[in-house]
């Protein structure tokens, strides 16, 4: 399922466009929300495909090689572990994958390049080569490969620049999507005919609290302005970045409007989302002013917390 942290996120970046864009049909740009989500699901799908295409590559190249004028014994005989794998076998006879894939025109046709730096890589690591020579085939030792493979992929700007030409909406969700994907391999077992995919959403209430948050942001923007305006009296409002001013504003909505998410959750969750999407300081700047206005929400009475543990 697609993490809290990532649907923050989607929700900071639609209020920036918002506000950036002058609109002022708060349900269209709701509506643009809810999109960019379902896209990061898709994404989820797109790159549970690539290993196929790694096999489908790797297959090609065994072809290839079988057709020289002198081949080796080596180009007759070649190992085909990775071909065959367990993993990536079930992965792809799965019809929630299919399904989704054929009615999303979800592919990797058009990289053929990507898809032969990816095996390169690939092919040279340490484990790889281990997991080549020997002999024993084994579902775990397939699924630690593969799961493997997405922990490169986690640091590979080709792949990086291919996401972001097939959907703008893609940008820096690569990392939250691959634990994703990683966290449902680790759940996979041998005796699963096919892959057991996540939800879209971890629970029902997902949904509703990004549509919440959103909606109660741009609402209280003007006021919570005046609250940011109050605790930051020594500074010069012109050199506030803003997103600094945007992140402080989605924290007070989520303080205010979500009674079952503790205090310091919703702090930690905004503070480590400043330290990727505003400037080096911001984090430290965010974390001072939000204590601050914490402090006062609390003094009027308006965060309440209800259930054990939550303040």
């Amino acid at each position: 399922m697609i993490s809290r942290r990532l649907l923050r996120i989607k929700v900071a970046k639609a209020l920036y466009a918002h506000l950036q864009s002058d609109a002022d049909n708060m349900i269209a740009s709701e509506k643009s929300l809810m999109t960019a989500i379902d896209k990061a699901y898709d994404l989820y799908f797109q790159l549970l495909t690539l290993p196929e295409a790694l096999v489908k590559y790797a297959t090609e190249r065994q072809e290839i090689a079988k057709q020289k004028k002198l081949p080796t014994f080596e180009d007759l005989n070649p190992n085909t572990k990775f071909i065959d794998n367990q993993v990536i076998r079930t992965i792809s006879v799965t019809d929630a994958i299919n399904d989704r894939v054929a009615k999303n025109k979800l592919s990797w046709v058009n990289y053929p390049e990507l898809i032969r730096s990816i095996y390169q890589q690939l092919s040279e690591t340490e484990y790889f080569k281990a997991y080549m020579m020997r002999d024993e085939r084994s579902f775990e030792e397939d699924r630690i490969l593969v799961i493997k493979l997405f922990d490169l992929l986690a640091d590979c700007p080709a792949l990086d620049d291919a996401l972001e030409e097939m959907s703008i909406l893609w940008a820096d969700d690569l990392p939250y999507v691959l634990m994703m994907v990683q966290r449902t391999l680790s759940n996979m077992r041998p005796s699963h005919k096919e892959l057991r995919v996540a939800e879209k959403f971890k629970s029902e209430e997902d949904p509703q609290f990004v549509k919440t948050l959103f909606e109660k942001a741009l609402v209280n923007y003007n006021e919570y302005q005046q609250y940011i305006e109050r605790f930051t009296a020594n500074w010069d409002l012109e050199r506030i970045v803003m997103m600094d001013t945007l992140i402080i504003t989605i924290a007070m909505a989520e303080l205010i409007h979500f009674s079952s998410i503790p205090v310091k959750v919703t702090m930690d969750e905004w503070i480590e989302i400043s330290k990727y999407y505003s400037t080096p300081g911001s984090s430290n700047f965010i974390n001072g002013v939000l204590d601050k206005i914490t402090a006062s929400l609390t003094e009027e009475g308006r965060i309440k917390k209800f259930g054990r543990g939550l303040i």
